[in-house]
């Protein structure tokens, strides 16, 4: 597992995980699985389990989303590093 640190959210890749390119994030209590999208983007991955609880609050899930779309290039380098570069 790649892990990765910015504003109190972590972020990690986990080698057993599957295309399409994303990571698990978690702060708060949450866990968010966002997608790394191809035009240099992040949202929420689309599946069921995308927000953990599911009741979690707006503002948690949207700093979360936040912190990702500021560090998007390393969150790509960390999937790229437990995965192989595409």
């Amino acid at each position: 597992m790649g892990s990765k640190t910015f504003d109190g959210v972590r972020f990690m890749a986990y080698p057993a995980d599957h295309d399409p390119p994303h990571v698990h994030a978690t702060t708060a209590g949450v866990i968010v699985v966002l997608a790394l999208l191809g035009d240099g983007g992040v949202g929420l991955a689309d599946r069921k389990d995308a927000i953990s609880p599911s009741n979690a609050p707006r503002s948690v899930v949207a700093r979360i989303l936040r912190v990702a779309a500021a560090n998007v290039g390393e969150l790509w380098t960390l999937w790229e590093k437990v995965h192989g570069a595409r």
